[in-house]
């Protein structure tokens, strides 16, 4: 991400002097030399008639690849998934009316995760605003909870600084999404006079560092604790800060635990962590969480998927607050995270690598060992587990995955929808490094996957021919209800010889509903047994390799088939349909009401 001004403060400039290197040109013309500028090396999206100006400027473009996708939401995922993977902005283009409005999912999502995303829209021209035409909606006005930022362009000279604003919000601060709507006649017009290029947002800043009494405070702090605990988010991928949060937990001996989102940001195969915490996270992590009387958050929300019943959150932290010897630290670089879901002791805004930057020297090793020894007895008992079933159309979800990790060495890209298979990935493949697993967190959006996987897959082959090394692979563990969403998006893949590969964990049903219908709503199934097609002949319609698998003695095979083939493929997986994901605690509830799930769960 863009993190380059080393000052307290990042102020958007001033406009600066004008330019008149675009005179002669089309906004159409100006916006492809501008994505040229910024250093784009693809975009997504689709065309239509109110864009097609900008369509025509960037045929054949020699600046960047453009991946026609299936459907405007695919593009967004994918975008999302290239950002993930790549640290850069993912790009979008696509049309007026619907084309825009079918962004919004993942505008969306990449605005509740903190996504780098600057998508382009069409409009309408400015004369026919406001007057129902064809193809018209308010995109400025539907967009705007949704996204960081976003306008609508109505002169052509304002072209140049509105693009630069966009990129520059997108990357600086919490990343997210923006938006820039482009009516019709102004991207078709010719700039007939020089024009200002700097951006100027006099509203916008971004807090780098925090002040020194937090940070010695939060240090005296952790330095006094006997359980204390990381509790780490995206925001430490996002800052690449995870090379000093390793620093900082040998330092100080304190154990590491992630959010969904978080995976990656500490080895999971460090004896300090203790892997995923909530609702479907280790019962260790959790009860950790519960014990820890100094917990230290660092790039994360609060999440009611973490926190579970609010007022019964982090209770050993809240009395050692009372007591005046522990309590929350919460390092983020948003203000509006700190103290809104949750009360904390000592918020530290700011960018989270440089202040544990500032943090690290001022930590005292600490042996702690009858915390440690605490911890290595739950992780001992409680694992993450399941029942093998050699049964044909029985095979396990979790089997599934440990294979997968094996025979990929833990070193795969990892992608997911929504659901039950989003969370056996979490559990059963260990994650060692950032931008490892990439999955959709806040909004919860089913779909997700597939195209997620192919942007990623190319920001994936962009890096390893620029470092020079083998490609790692990309695969996108997916659920039956999610792949029938975007699996088209495999035909994309196809079409460019995107090696994306999915492996589909079918239930023949929507799992994690059928999950809470079978412990709350007496196995009454409403509407989530799902009638799917034959996975492999439709894949292989689509030009895309198909392979099947319906028994664990087959498993070791399937993958390795599945891992050989050069080109896009979907592993189809007949997995036992009544599996639940465990542990699990329930919504609103407290980790002391964890279920742990099978009797290998609870030694």
């Amino acid at each position: 991400m863009t993190r380059h001004l080393n000052t307290q403060y990042i102020h958007a400039g001033l406009p600066g002097e004008k330019t008149d290197r675009f005179i002669g040109l089309t906004g159409a013309q100006i916006f492809h030399e501008m994505m040229h500028e910024h250093g784009v090396q693809v975009m997504f999206g689709y065309p239509g008639g109110a864009i097609l100006p900008v369509f025509d400027a960037i045929h054949e473009s020699s600046y960047f690849k453009f991946i026609l996708t299936r459907h405007e939401q695919g593009a967004g995922h994918m975008a999302e998934g290239y950002a993930r993977v790549s640290g850069r902005a993912g790009v979008v283009l696509v049309t007026s009316g619907p084309g825009a409005t079918n962004t919004v999912t993942a505008l969306q999502d990449a605005n509740m995760d903190g996504t780098p995303l600057v998508v382009f829209t069409g409009q309408v021209a400015t004369g026919a605003i406001g007057t129902d035409a064809f193809q018209e909606a308010d995109v400025t006005g539907i967009t705007r909870p949704c996204t960081k930022w976003n306008t609508l362009v109505k002169d052509i000279r304002d072209i140049p600084r509105r693009i630069n604003e966009a990129f520059y919000i997108a990357t600086t601060g919490r990343p997210g999404p923006v938006l820039i709507d482009l009516p019709k006649d102004v991207t078709a017009d010719v700039l007939t006079e020089p024009v200002c290029t700097g951006i100027h947002l006099p509203g916008y800043h971004v807090r780098e560092l925090g002040t020194s009494s937090e940070i010695e405070r939060a240090a005296e702090m952790i330095n006094r604790a006997k359980t204390p605990l990381f509790y780490v988010g995206q925001g430490v991928i996002l800052s690449g800060a995870h090379d000093v949060l390793r620093q900082c937990a040998d330092k100080g001996n304190i154990p590491v635990t992630t959010t969904l989102q978080g995976l990656g940001a500490f080895d999971e195969n460090s004896p300090l962590s203790m892997h995923m915490l909530g609702m479907h996270g280790a019962a260790y992590a959790n009860w950790a969480m519960r014990d820890a009387d100094c917990v230290i958050t660092v790039g994360a929300r609060f999440d009611d998927r973490v926190t579970g019943k609010i007022s019964a959150f982090a209770p050993a932290a809240r009395q050692a607050e009372r007591d005046g010897r522990g309590g929350l630290i919460h390092f983020d670089i948003a203000p509006e995270q700190i103290n809104k879901a949750v009360p904390v002791t000592i918020g530290v805004e700011g960018d989270a690598k440089k202040n544990l930057e500032l943090l690290l020297p001022l930590l005292d090793h600490r042996d702690r060992v009858e915390w440690f020894a605490q911890l290595h007895k739950w992780k001992a008992d409680h694992p993450f587990a399941y029942e093998p079933d050699d049964r044909e159309f029985h095979l396990k979800p979790q089997a599934v995955i440990e294979e997968l990790h094996r025979q990929t060495d833990g070193d795969a890209i990892v992608t997911t929808g929504v659901g039950q298979h989003q969370m056996w990935a979490a559990q059963f493949y260990k994650f060692r490094r950032p931008g490892q697993f990439i999955t959709s967190g806040g909004l919860g959006t089913m779909g997700y996957g597939v195209p997620a996987s192919v942007g990623a897959t190319i920001a994936e082959m962009i890096a390893a021919e620029r470092e020079n090394r083998p490609r790692r692979h990309v695969i996108n563990i997916d659920g039956d209800g999610s792949f029938c969403m975007t699996g088209m998006e495999m035909t994309t893949a196809a079409q460019y010889g995107i090696p994306a590969k999915t492996i589909i964990l079918n239930n023949d049903f929507q799992g994690m509903v059928k999950q809470w219908q079978d412990l709350f709503y007496q196995e009454r199934y409403s509407h989530t047994e799902m009638h799917n097609p034959n996975f492999v002949q439709l894949v292989e319609a689509m030009h895309v390799k198909g392979v099947r698998c319906t028994k664990h003695a087959d498993l070791a095979d399937r993958v390795k088939e599945f891992l050989e083939h050069d080109g896009p493929c979907v592993m189809d997986c007949l997995i036992e349909k009544h599996e639940h994901v465990y542990p699990m605690l329930p919504a609103g509830k407290t980790v002391d009401d964890m279920v742990l799930g099978p009797p290998s769960a609870n030694k």
